[in-house]
């Protein structure tokens, strides 16, 4: 009992001692007031330092609060500037989005550039107004809801430039490939029509072979010509090709499809490469009693560089750069016009038919006939036109503003726009009637001389052989009824039956042509089924259906 006192006494004491600490130091934090004469506004000093205080144990000092404050405004600052920058990058200068962020960005720097803020940042943490301080929060926080509203509001307008500009990314790079692609097809397109295939290299190889073993049995040169082929009351064709099964099958089909085959002369001219094949095609077998003449350029002996402008121009260094340089990327540098780099368009057997009265000087009409072409019915009704005194009877080939001579020949060119219509419609070649005493008197060769010197630059048009036609034969043209030419079967797989079937020749212009491999599938059959398949050469060499 006695320790528990002693305890009790001792606690006692230690409480008593705390106590007056306490006080001691409540009373010695401020100066002691010794007399009722100090002034109110001492007395109000010592409140706002004490409310002051207490603040200050319930939130964070003011130096800290107002560098926190600033960098806030200038964090969004930074942020508006940011989307107007992206803004005028999606290209919305006219947009008000930009304007807005631009005047966002303007306020918060106006707002810190106020003087009565600008001194807040310039006092020490003992100085600063708190009132002041609580004001300029208030202002920063106002804009930052605003700027955050509007970025709210503006996102789904920048993601949607942003996707649009993606998708715009992605179609150029796709148009980029596209082009590409489209030139290296159009390319391989080239190349494959401009192949031989197999069979075809094997039948004239196989020809020529039976024409070398047995000379005597296919030479013409010591009898003298078949009055026939001189005839003017007979049906003359004229058939310009290197090509020994494509001549074989337009002769063919014209001879099936005429009641009186003996009455038409086909006038068969290649090059001295193939005379030899051409010669023993022609000669094993009867045509039903059509007389067929073959012969080569080089026995029109006025056909020389002297007389012929597209010989001369083949002399011509450039031009044979032009046309023989077979690099990807110069064959591809005009994807339109590629198809006019084929050295074809500058061969003699192309342009030929500039020369149908030198030629064959004792008749007065003829029937000028593609390789690529064939007859699906009696021709004879041609030579009952009446020609109107026009030179060259044709199918028009212009619809709308299509096929028109805007695109077949320069019009920026002086010479071209002063002498023809860019509306004026064009017309087909591969089946063309000709009147040859028309075309003495209107002396169309001269006039096809002189267009041609003036091209030999290649800027009145891309060359080949419509262009030089459609500028001798512009004002002598005859238009024929289009189902006596239906084009298009070596390219538009579109072509309907129906007009197929009314045509009285089809053409397989095109690089699709039906000998090759890349043919249009159901066309071919209507050019096969005139194949002779009978002919042991052309068994040799397996044609196939």
């Amino acid at each position: 009992m006695l320790r528990l006192k002693y305890f009790a006494g001792f606690v006692t004491v230690v409480v008593s001692l705390l106590l007056t600490a306490s006080f001691m130091l409540t009373t010695s934090s401020s100066p002691p007031d010794l007399g009722f004469g100090s002034s109110f506004s001492s007395f109000g000093s010592k409140s706002e330092s004490l409310r002051r205080s207490i603040l200050a144990l319930k939130s964070d000092p003011l130096k800290p609060r107002l560098d926190q404050i600033r960098k806030q405004a200038d964090d969004h600052r930074s942020l508006a500037l940011a989307y107007a920058s992206y803004a005028r990058k999606l290209k919305l200068e006219n947009s008000k989005v930009v304007r807005i962020f631009a005047d966002l960005s303007r306020n918060y720097t106006d707002l810190i550039s106020k003087p009565v803020y600008r001194a807040l940042f310039s006092s020490d943490a003992n100085s600063i107004d708190e009132l002041v301080l609580r004001r300029f929060e208030k202002e920063v926080k106002e804009r930052i809801k605003l700027t955050r509203q509007v970025i709210a509001e503006a996102k789904e307008s920048f993601d949607n430039q942003l996707k649009i500009h993606k998708l715009k990314d992605t179609i150029f790079a796709l148009n980029e490939q596209l082009t590409k692609a489209k030139k290296q097809g159009a390319f391989s397109s080239l190349i494959a029509a401009k192949s031989i295939p197999k069979s075809l290299h094997c039948l004239a190889l196989r020809l020529m072979e039976e024409r070398i073993a047995h000379h005597e049995k296919y030479t013409d040169e010591a009898n003298p010509p078949k009055p026939e082929f001189e005839d003017p009351k007979l049906y003359h064709y004229a058939i310009f090709s290197d090509n020994v099964i494509a001549a074989s099958v337009v002769v063919n089909s014209a001879v099936k499809n005429t009641k009186e085959p003996w009455k038409h002369v086909f006038h068969v001219v290649t090059d001295k490469m193939n005379l030899g094949a051409m010669q023993v095609m022609f000669k094993i077998k009867d045509y039903s009693g059509a007389h067929i003449e073959v012969k080569a350029v080089e026995d029109y002996k006025f056909l020389n560089s002297s007389y012929v402008p597209v010989l001369k121009q083949l002399e011509s260094a450039k031009l044979q750069q032009f046309y023989f340089e077979n690099k990807l990327e110069n064959a591809t540098k005009d994807t339109t016009n590629m198809k006019f780099r084929n050295p074809k368009y500058l061969s003699i057997l192309n342009h030929l038919r500039f020369y149908l009265p030198e030629m064959y000087p004792k008749l007065h009409k003829i029937l000028f006939l593609d390789d690529d072409i064939v007859v699906q019915r009696d021709l004879t009704g041609l030579w009952k036109i009446d020609m109107d005194g026009k030179v060259n009877g044709a199918v028009e080939t212009c619809f709308g503003s299509f096929h028109r001579y805007a695109q077949y020949m320069n019009f920026s060119h002086p010479l071209i726009k002063a002498k023809f219509s860019p509306k004026a419609c064009a017309w087909a070649y591969g089946m063309n009637f000709f009147d040859l005493d028309a075309w003495r008197r209107e002396k169309c060769t001269e006039e096809y001389h002189y267009w041609q010197n003036l091209n030999e630059n290649r800027t009145l048009w891309k060359l080949g052989t419509l262009p030089p036609g459609l500028i001798t034969y512009y004002s002598t043209t005859k238009p024929l009824d289009k189902s006596w030419h239906v084009l298009g079967l070596g390219y538009n797989p579109s072509i309907s039956v129906d007009e197929i079937n009314n045509a009285a020749v089809i053409h397989f212009n095109g690089n699709m042509k039906p000998w090759l491999d890349i043919a249009i599938t159901q066309f071919r059959p209507l050019w096969t089924k005139y194949v002779d398949y009978e002919n042991e050469y052309v068994q040799a060499c397996n044609f196939g259906l």
